[in-house]
């Protein structure tokens, strides 16, 4: 039987609310851009309440921008945390969008919730180990280990990780927690700040700049390779998008960088999501069959 499920990705700059199906095809979805908590949260629970008016949907998925709190139990369960987005810290997103549908739901980060649907319907099928990357607002990273995606002190926060610099190349960074982090040098706000201009997408694919984004993206994909060993790296974003040539280079930087000491794949294993633009938005569909499948 297919199921009618619901999400909601929120995102740094915006959010997708998305209907769904238990086949990951998209019924409706709505985008709004992500304010303060007192109006984007509102205005997402309205649209899950037309939604279940019309024909209640059996689970709810919450994909959201972190850091997350994600051990039930706790006080931080379901609030964003220590983000440095203005107004958003200490927010109960999961209380204040799931409170009143009595459905199953299941909560975690943005890009968590990407890769699980690139597992179910996207270039990661047959796959339990590999990581889906964000290049965007932030750099976030959904790591797959053994098929789920891994716990700890706290989920996965490679884009915070520090990584070695191209020689030379001592400008600080724009991370307000780690200045010169992996999303300090290679996010969109860090290439803007760093040239001091808005319109990203226009630099040229040959501009310099490129080759030391995609030296710190490579950088922290090689630790990924020697820590959990990704079979495959998709990754996505506003960055990554506007810029598809970033791709190749990262894996390029990677076998120089890995040196041949460890086994990698022959062909490209560095990709774009199977699911284009609509990964995240699907994100949050395959968290709530998740919610469904863990009641069963």
């Amino acid at each position: 039987m297919t199921l009618r499920i619901a999400g909601i990705e929120l995102g740094g700059t915006k959010c997708v609310a998305t209907l769904g199906d238990s086949e990951g095809r998209v019924l409706e979805q709505a985008t709004l851009p992500t304010t303060q908590p007192g109006v984007t949260l509102p205005a997402l629970s309205a649209i899950l309440a037309g939604w279940a008016r019309d024909i209640p949907f059996a689970a709810l998925g919450i994909g959201s921008f972190g850091p997350l709190g994600l051990t039930p139990g706790t006080t931080e369960f379901g609030h964003i945390t220590a983000t440095a987005k203005p107004g958003w810290r200490d927010i109960d997103v999961l209380g204040a969008l799931s409170g009143a549908h009595a459905v199953p739901c299941h909560f975690d980060t943005d890009v968590n919730a990407a890769a699980l649907a690139e597992q179910r319907w996207g270039a990661a099928q047959g796959l339990d180990d590999f990581a889906y990357v964000t290049v965007g607002t932030g750099v976030g990273v959904g790591l797959i280990v053994n098929g789920r995606a891994t716990r700890g002190l706290g989920h996965c926060e490679l884009g915070h990780i520090r990584v070695p610099r191209l020689p030379g190349d001592t400008w600080p960074g724009h991370c307000p927690y780690h200045g010169d982090c992996v999303e300090g040098l290679a996010a969109g706000p860090a290439i803007k700040a760093r040239l001091g201009q808005d319109h990203i997408h226009a630099i040229p694919a040959e501009d310099p700049l490129w080759n030391g984004v995609a030296h710190a993206l490579a950088q922290m994909c090689h630790a990924m390779l020697m820590t959990t060993g990704p079979r495959k790296i998709l990754i996505g974003g506003g960055v990554a998008n506007g810029q598809p040539h970033l791709r190749a280079l990262i894996e390029a930087h990677v076998r120089a960088s890995v040196a041949g000491y460890f086994p990698l794949p022959a062909e490209p294993f560095i990709l774009a999501p199977g699911l284009g633009d609509q990964a995240g938005p699907l994100g949050p569909i395959a968290l709530g069959l998740h919610a469904l499948e863990a009641q069963r």
